[in-house]
């Protein structure tokens, strides 16, 4: 929904709600999918810490555990929202960029569409990275047990972390898009954003290393350096597009003034 013209607090309320509302219908209906490849899921996740196929009928899966008489219901409802929040990322992404976007007008609409169709892979991107990198946090992490103790872990803490780990890192990979995106549209300048480079550097460690779940310099960095190396290449492509727009520009001002020399003899 494009807004052209300025609405009352109470319409902008409104239309939150209503994208909120198809964001979360649209993450309950594709819960469905988790909740009927729940046992999948489970192996997948359980894989940096235990091998749940060979472990069956055997006892060293022991450090795994869920706890409580609703743990196995409520874990598999936590499962199922997360996959549902996966696979629904292409409609709650545009929600949220059709609400902040300012003022589009007709002729910027390709690019809500455009940004929907890049953001997307994005966020699986990063998704698929921070799945890439879980056996290494896990194991690092782990490896920190001394070796008199036991780590029991509560399956619902383990699923946190992983929840966390994904979506940060899935969240984190639109930020390239975004500004890109804030560009086309015309909202930032490509020096603006190029200007900002050294704060930005030093937010994004800052922020990888503030909300990094692991915690460990290994996993903050595998963070950092792909989203340093996303904002110098949005700033590329943000200065090639005001570089055509100011071309563009330039060739429009031309034609104005040569229409102009053209007038049309008096009347007498």
């Amino acid at each position: 929904m494009a807004r052209t013209e300025s609405m009352p607090l109470l319409a902008h309320l409104r239309e939150l709600r209503r994208r909120v509302v198809i964001s979360a219908a649209s993450i309950i209906a594709l819960s469905v999918v988790g909740w009927v490849g729940y046992p999948r899921i489970i192996e997948v996740l359980a894989s940096p810490i235990c091998d749940l196929r060979a472990a069956r009928g055997a006892s060293h899966c022991g450090i795994l555990y869920i706890n409580g008489v609703l743990g196995p219901l409520n874990l598999q409802i936590r499962v199922a929202l997360l996959t549902g929040v996966m696979l629904a990322a292409p409609i709650w992404l545009y929600q949220i960029w059709a609400f902040t976007a300012p003022g589009l007008h007709r002729r910027e609409r390709k690019w809500t569409v455009l940004f929907v169709f890049i953001a997307t892979p994005f966020f699986a991107a990063g998704a698929i990275l921070a799945i890439k990198i879980l056996p290494v946090a896990v194991r690092l992490l782990i490896g920190f047990t001394p070796s008199t103790l036991s780590n029991l872990i509560k399956f619902d803490d383990y699923l946190d972390f992983v929840t966390r780990l994904i979506l940060l890192f899935g969240l984190s990979f639109e930020m390239p898009v975004i500004l890109v995106a804030l560009n086309l549209a015309g909202v930032l300048a490509g020096r603006t954003i190029l200007g900002w480079w050294r704060i930005a550097v030093f937010l994004i460690f800052l922020f990888a290393a503030a909300f990094t779940p692991t915690g460990d310099p290994l996993t903050m960095t595998l963070l950092a350096l792909p989203l340093c190396i996303f904002f110098f290449a949005a700033v590329g492509i943000a200065l090639l597009v005001d570089r055509r727009r100011a071309k563009r520009t330039a060739l429009n001002a031309i034609d104005d003034d040569e229409a102009s020399l053209i007038t049309p003899p008096e009347a007498i």
